[in-house]
């Protein structure tokens, strides 16, 4: 006799590990989207200027607290931004301190706000070496720059160039390769367990090239790493519902005003913040592997991270199609939010 397919699923209160919250207006706008699903964030410092200092991120930390609506619970988890100016001690002193959870390395020019990023990997080596004597994590945003590597090969291109001469030359370097996108980086994550995983983001699980291009250009839809062959998102689904402890959520939520995407030159970022649990419930029901869901969103992340998992549970209910805004104003202009391309049927039940 066939299952009643499962109409209620509760897990551990989910975390994002790869968030932009931005600043000031935005940040006040998109905040409460976050913290009314997720406990925690691993927060990204590509603001203008970046966080660099532990007392930057500390500062920037003071500010999101500031603005999380009464009665909300959300917890911060800063990020430095790298680069080849960066004091290892200071980058200690900030992890010792528990205002800097992790580091992050943008190649320089990879994606928004990151031209102050790394252009010779070899002058953070320092750096690099103090975060492995001290267990800190380095989160990458995996993409070489060089104008001559397609933009479709620049992850695969980054793993074999850089990331893995890295690893060798580091090997206690604890990293985490942010928003994969390619059959080649989840089979480099599952091909070398010790010190290495990967955050997956909702719009990779969905989306592919065609998604961008076919029929039209979708500004939307652009992100950087940029969506690639179907082949490739099918081995990300595939990734994220194995249960498989390397892989877990890091939305990559990026919002950005439409008059910055609807430009001849538009930013690269989706926003995903509101609606991103109901898409991977969708995503993972469809895969057969709901059960595995709270793996990839609530537990292995925390267990790389070293972190507790939360103790509240949240409860996602299937019924009609999910009713969610297609823009959110903020004080700095409409924001589109990521339509999937299919009903969503999952809401996140509110107590």
């Amino acid at each position: 006799m066939a299952q009643t397919p499962p109409t209620r699923l509760t897990i551990r209160r989910p975390d994002d590990w790869h968030l932009h919250l931005r600043d000031g207006a935005m940040l006040q706008a998109v905040l409460p989207h976050t913290a009314a699903h997720f406990a925690r964030a691993i927060i990204m410092p590509n603001l203008v200027p970046p966080v660099v200092t532990g007392a930057q991120a500390a500062a920037y930390r003071d500010r999101i607290m500031a603005v999380l609506p009464e009665g909300m619970t959300f917890t911060p988890l800063m990020t430095l931004y790298l680069t080849e100016d960066t004091d290892p001690e200071d980058v200690a002193a900030a992890h010792e301190a528990g205002i800097a959870t992790a580091v992050k390395l943008y190649p320089a020019g990879a994606t928004t706000n990151s031209a102050s990023g790394v252009r010779d990997v070899t002058k953070v080596r320092p750096v690099l070496e103090k975060m492995g004597e001290i267990g800190m994590p380095l989160c990458i945003h995996g993409e070489v720059t060089d104008h001559d590597i397609d933009i479709f090969d620049r992850e695969r291109v980054f793993i074999e160039k850089v990331l893995h001469p890295i690893r060798k030359k580091i090997p206690d370097l604890r990293v985490v390769l942010e928003h994969v996108t390619t059959q080649e980086a989840v089979d480099y994550v599952r091909d070398n367990p010790k010190n290495l995983a990967a955050t997956i983001t909702t719009h990779h699980l969905i989306i592919n090239r065609n998604s961008i291009l076919a029929g039209g250009i979708r500004p939307h839809f652009y992100c950087l790493p940029v969506a690639k062959r179907e082949r490739h998102r099918i081995a990300l689904v595939q990734a994220a519902v194995s249960g498989d402890r390397r892989f877990f959520l890091g939305t990559d939520s990026a919002p950005h005003t439409d008059a910055a995407k609807l430009q001849p030159c538009g930013c690269a970022g989706i926003f995903t913040a509101i609606n991103t649990m109901s898409c991977l419930a969708e995503v993972f029901e469809a895969a057969g592997a709901l059960k595995k869901l709270e793996h990839f969103a609530s537990l292995n992340g925390p267990a790389y991270y070293r972190l507790p998992p939360n103790e509240e549970t949240v409860t996602l209910v299937k019924g009609a199609p999910l009713d969610y805004p297609e823009i959110i104003e903020t004080g700095d202009g409409p924001v589109t939010v990521f339509d999937p391309g299919f009903p969503l049927h999952w809401r996140v039940e509110t107590a």
